[in-house]
């Protein structure tokens, strides 16, 4: 693919009087590791939002896939959307199935309502779950009850999810904000690591910003809405990262 995954061009979100995202333009070209990063609030959930297809601009244009997704048909933006996968931060795993029915979500997108049902009940594409299950380290939890799992494997569950959907683009939402400190490097080599083996495209926010240097090829700083800097990872000194979490009078 030539063109950007990606491409936004002065885009804005407003809810009500606050405004989330302001005069945003960036691209995000295929085979990327992108780190958004910046204080709470920055605006970095609400720009990954916008690259899944799942929140309009309130001003500006977006484009995914080549495609302005305020075009399009229902049918159609959700052929786009089955190429955008995303890992959430809470998981969004249904705690009491198990785990094969909880990978096989990934399917959705692309099942009839009809198979989705039988799958329930009769566990569908075994084999693509235990591959996925296998690629994240945890092949012998297929049929584990979900809510057993400590959080680290609810994340490669999660991750398993994305892997089945078989996106173009992986999008995860502070991913390792719900696992400990030492399973943090393990989730985020995973996703580097799937990245390159399968030739996917990664868009990640931080908080935990040596992860960001040390597992993305550029970074993105938003504070308040406004992207304060868009340069590769080695070009961000700490001086740019200590301006962009500093507390104002005016915020404190």
């Amino acid at each position: 693919m030539t063109d950007p995954i990606f491409e936004l061009h002065k885009v804005t979100v407003r809810y009500g009087s606050f405004t989330a995202l302001s005069e945003v333009s960036l691209q995000v070209k295929a085979g990327e590791r992108v780190a958004l990063i910046g204080p709470s609030g920055a605006g970095k959930s609400t720009l990954l939002s916008l690259l899944n297809g799942s929140l309009a601009p309130s001003e500006g244009q977006v484009r995914l896939l080549g495609e302005d997704p305020t075009r399009l048909s229902v049918r159609a933006l959700r052929r786009i959307q089955r190429q955008i996968g995303t890992v959430y931060q809470q998981f969004h795993l249904v705690p009491n199935l198990s785990v094969i029915h909880n990978v096989n979500a990934g399917h959705l997108g692309r099942w009839s309502l009809a198979r989705a049902m039988l799958s329930l009940i009769v566990p569908l594409e075994r084999q693509s779950a235990a591959r996925a299950l296998a690629d994240v380290g945890i092949a012998d939890k297929l049929y584990a009850r979900t809510d057993t799992l400590s959080g680290g494997q609810q994340q490669r569950v999660a991750i398993a999810r994305v892997l089945v959907q078989d996106p173009v683009v992986i999008l995860a939402d502070e991913p390792i904000s719900s696992v400990d400190p030492e399973r943090s490097r393990e989730i985020m080599t995973l996703l580097r690591e799937l990245c390159d083996r399968f030739n996917k495209t990664l868009v990640v926010s931080l908080h935990a910003i040596e992860y960001a240097y040390s597992h993305c090829e550029r970074m993105i700083g938003l504070r308040a809405g406004h992207v304060m800097f868009d340069l590769p990872a080695g070009q961000v000194t700490p001086g740019m990262v200590e301006a962009l979490y500093r507390i104002r009078k005016a915020e404190a």
